[in-house]
């Protein structure tokens, strides 16, 4: 199946499209070009099940970053499951990781936001332009409600890969945090059970953690630096590639 161009592709129809019908377009036009990734987040498991009820076949990938927590595989072999799919992992490169390791240890992220944004550069950014190589269609979970970093995230637009055009679709942008939770619990859909324990963003294992009562809602993804960061992003989500 050719991709469409981004001269065939009208954006400001696909803002208007309900969610589902959104989905419909992206599977219809890119097929195998297209895919759903994931961080396990709420929004990804909802995307997941809306996926499922279109009848069309659809990809799903997650970055595995080798430290995430085992309630997070657990959930992984629940999707493939429950939708009767196979969930891409794509890992870090084993020779820039034994690098990064070998010079500045396995908890390097503690020392300096720098030594953060490389590793989650190693682990996340560079496996995700791996993923993007496949694909020409990138469907995130990312919401508006999320942080005050997302709160114009557009539902469709075009975004840079090594060159060329990706086009970046958040179907469910303009949802609330009630009406994610409302879709799980009325579809009866898997999702994350950290989220049941005060966890409102879901990444490693270290840096990650719940919510304390009143905090914001990134405030969890890593706690040592809330002093003195507001920037709570890693990388993927940003032109640059800079900073989750």
């Amino acid at each position: 199946m050719a991709s469409l161009l981004e001269s065939e592709v009208d954006g400001a129809a696909l803002e208007e499209l309900p969610d589902a019908e959104l989905l419909q377009w992206a599977f219809s036009n890119y097929g195998d070009r297209a895919a759903i990734g994931t961080s396990l987040q709420l929004t990804g498991s909802v995307l997941i099940d809306m996926a499922s009820r279109l009848g069309l076949p659809f990809r799903v990938f997650i970055l595995d970053t080798l430290r995430l927590h085992q309630e997070s595989y657990s959930l992984i072999e629940k999707f493939e499951k429950r939708y009767n799919i196979k969930v891409e992992r794509f890992t870090p490169a084993p020779r820039k990781l034994e690098k990064m390791l070998n010079v500045h240890g396995e908890y390097l992220f503690f020392d300096s936001k720098e030594k953060q944004e490389y590793c989650c550069n190693i682990r996340k950014v560079e496996p995700n332009e791996r993923a993007l190589e496949s694909l020409d269609a990138w469907i995130t979970g990312l919401r508006r409600d999320q942080s005050e970093d997302r709160k114009d995230i557009p539902r469709v637009s075009w975004m840079q890969s090594k060159g060329r055009s990706v086009l970046k679709i958040a179907p469910l942008a303009h949802w609330t945090e009630a009406d994610v939770k409302k879709y799980i619990a009325d579809n009866d859909v898997p999702y994350h059970p950290l989220f049941d324990q005060g966890y409102d963003s879901i990444g490693c294992i270290i840096c990650s953690t719940p919510l304390r009562p009143g905090e914001p809602k990134r405030a969890g993804r890593w706690r040592w630096f809330n002093a003195s960061d507001t920037n709570k992003e890693c990388g993927i989500h940003l032109d640059k590639g800079e900073g989750i």
